[in-house]
């Protein structure tokens, strides 16, 4: 004899609502999971892989249509389609040991990009001291004032350490990222490889 329908009612009613339960929790996890990820997003948490050393400028400064110019009068051009990074610095007239100890961190960070080295230009801006260690990447420009004015907050240097603040300029001659005088080379290196891997 099959059962009756009054007693497959009580087994139909709790496996119901067994499965109401079970669906109203995998909503939970779901749109719980968006709350979440949107109270971190807004409230500035980012992953420490994700976060960068160098201040992010914002805005960026805009390099794109300043006519930079090689210490012996040939043009830089900021070509996009070449995909080269910039690190730049504009030391100040005199800057010696302090900037013969920066061009030796810079030569050290840029040796540490191995393969993707080629990538990379070091800008120096005015005249290098004469012992300053250089290499292939090096393009020493002149010291435009237009050029010089569009690294953000380059004179600024209240509240920090005496020195040279430097700069990351991307592909198309956005300033985006800001050192200031006296930081880790480390961290240079950090943001740069992370960048690096975006060409």
């Amino acid at each position: 004899m099959s059962p009756s329908h009054s007693q497959r009612a009580p087994a139909n009613a709790g496996r119901d609502r067994r499965n109401r339960f079970l669906l109203l929790l995998i909503a939970a996890i779901f749109l719980g999971s968006f709350v979440i990820a949107g109270a971190l997003r807004f409230s500035g948490w980012r992953p420490a892989g994700m976060k960068n050393h160098g201040e992010l400028l914002q805005p960026p400064g805009d390099l794109r249509d300043t006519q930079a110019v090689l210490a012996d009068g040939g043009a830089y051009p900021w070509n996009p389609a070449g995909r080269t990074w910039r690190i730049a610095l504009a030391p100040p007239a005199g800057c010696a040991e302090a900037c013969v100890e920066l061009a030796a961190s810079l030569d050290t960070v840029w040796q540490l990009f191995g393969r993707n080295a080629d990538h990379v230009h070091i800008l120096w801006i005015g005249t290098p001291p004469p012992d300053a260690r250089r290499n292939s990447a090096w393009r020493v420009l002149q010291p435009d004032p237009a050029l010089i004015g569009g690294l953000p907050r380059h004179a600024d240097v209240t509240g920090e350490a005496a020195g040279v603040p430097v700069y990351v300029v991307d592909p198309n001659g956005f300033v985006i990222l800001r050192y200031a005088p006296g930081f880790d080379p480390g961290h240079l290196r950090q943001d740069m490889a992370r960048l690096l891997k975006l060409k």
